[in-house]
């Protein structure tokens, strides 16, 4: 289900422009508020033709200069009608459009966050014996002996890797070694599962909160 966003047809009024004495914008705030929207505009042609058609409320002059903006191809030709949109979008509240792409980016902002968090783990399993209680401890379903293995293996990995490289050795093919890269996935996995455990309670939790 597509969030409904709502456009007003004026900004909201702590988003107004700066005004000059004769109560007129100022060239520079003018200026700054086009190039943002100009920008929004390119982030809003990064989404698929049918995420756009798909917000609901979005100006049909709007939503056709997007369309128009994914046809062109010249460099002159898209300046021209990014400057366009940016100009339609002045006339509209432009925070349902930012919704719009934020929705649209999460999934891939989400994938990078579990990655990163994954990428931590690994380290801190091989760096430090403590890492290896605190995660048994949020994931008691883990083979201890097998999670175990694997960081010992991927210490020597680590550690030959290291010894090479002090006496000027060439790195091997694989430096790092099959046990870290394997104990990087066993982390990935435990995580994911334990992502995609948590996430009917959170439904459920939001379920409440609409109810309330």
């Amino acid at each position: 289900m597509h969030p409904n966003y709502h456009f007003d047809h004026e900004p909201a009024g702590d988003e107004l422009p700066d005004e000059d004495f004769s109560g007129r914008p100022s060239k520079t705030r003018l200026k700054q508020q086009m190039h943002d929207l100009q920008a929004l505009g390119k982030e809003l042609d990064e989404m698929p033709a049918h995420r756009l058609k798909a917000i609901v409320g979005m100006p049909e002059s709007l939503l056709d200069a997007l369309l128009d903006l994914k046809r062109i191809r010249s460099h002159e030709g898209r300046r021209r009608q990014l400057q366009y949109i940016g100009k339609i979008m002045r006339g509209i509240d432009a925070e349902p459009l930012r919704e719009a792409v934020a929705s649209f980016k999460l999934p891939g902002a989400k994938e990078t966050l579990a990655l990163h968090t994954a990428e931590r783990w690994r380290d801190r399993l091989i760096a430090e014996d403590d890492a290896f209680t605190q995660w048994m401890g949020e994931h008691p379903g883990t083979d201890a002996q097998a999670l175990r293995t694997l960081i010992r293996n991927a210490r020597k990995d680590q550690a030959a890797a290291a010894a090479a490289a002090a006496q000027g050795a060439e790195a091997p093919t694989e430096r790092k070694g099959r046990a870290y890269r394997e104990l990087f996935q066993q982390i990935k996995a435990t995580l994911a599962a334990a992502a995609a455990a948590a996430a009917p309670d959170d439904a459920d939790d939001d379920q409440e909160d609409d109810d309330e």
